[in-house]
């Protein structure tokens, strides 16, 4: 494996990202996945203290969606640090994620409009209401998937395509499916959605030789957004170094 990787992100939104990573390894690019999967720790509610529910909902079940509703995460915390939040809404509504109180103005729901609970009127005429307490952890996806910041993490060999010359011309056309990012022969990348993933729709009456590119690999993340995904990636990285770093000092002790 080289001891430099070249890293190019060739589609970076703030929750789903494409990144090309050359100079790895095929187990190399499977641990960065594990590790984005599984030791990057984010917030995630873990303890509920429920003040008052006269909803129709058990309280477990409230604690369950809770604990589901992704959390921004800021990298300064350490495994097992706490955040406060609250929860009051009385019907009738929909008590949202959005209507999360958090103590920390760092730590807040990812997404506004996550339904929990929709609170009617009872039968007596009473707003049905509840009110809670809760506290969330830093924990990693190793210990509960709710813990797991990448939502979906995979990867593909890059794949080149260069042209072998004209089909024949009484050849039948058929569709020549492929998916993923491929690289021109002019260098240039290329994902296949941008064709429907067809490369006969791309290169129309040609004969094409596709080939892997030795190690290079093209990830695919996508985040719940308790972090960006390009913020997923170099935290999975830094995960990689320092599990390194401890292996060599106890070798070398």
């Amino acid at each position: 494996m080289s001891d430099e990787f070249d890293v190019e992100f060739i589609r970076d939104d703030d929750r789903n990202t494409l990144v090309l990573v050359r100079g790895l390894t095929p187990a190399f690019a499977n641990g960065l996945r594990r590790a984005m999967v599984a030791d990057v720790p984010t917030l995630s509610i873990d303890t509920v203290r429920m003040v008052q529910n006269s909803s129709v909902m058990f309280d477990e079940m409230i604690g369950l969606r809770l604990g589901l509703v992704p959390l921004t995460t800021p990298d300064d915390f350490e495994i097992g640090d706490t955040v406060t939040l609250a929860l009051d809404v009385e019907g009738p509504a929909t008590a949202y994620s959005g209507d999360i109180e958090s103590s920390d103005p760092d730590v807040q729901p990812a997404d506004e409009n996550i339904p929990i609970i929709e609170l009617k009127e009872n039968p007596s005429g009473e707003n049905q209401r509840i009110e809670l307490e809760a506290e969330a952890v830093l924990e990693r996806g190793s210990d509960h998937v709710k813990q797991s910041g990448g939502v979906a993490v995979g990867y593909r060999h890059l794949q080149q395509v260069s042209v072998v010359g004209d089909t024949g011309e009484f050849d039948d056309e058929e569709p020549n499916i492929l998916r993923g990012v491929i690289e021109t022969e002019d260098g240039e990348l290329l994902h296949t959605d941008e064709f429907g993933n067809d490369l006969t729709q791309k290169y129309p009456g040609k004969e094409l030789d596709v080939e892997d590119v030795p190690g290079a690999f093209v990830f695919h993340v996508e985040t719940d957004g308790s972090m960006s995904a390009q913020e997923l990636v170099l935290r999975g990285i830094d995960s990689i170094e320092s599990r390194a770093d401890e292996l060599r000092d106890k070798v070398a002790a």
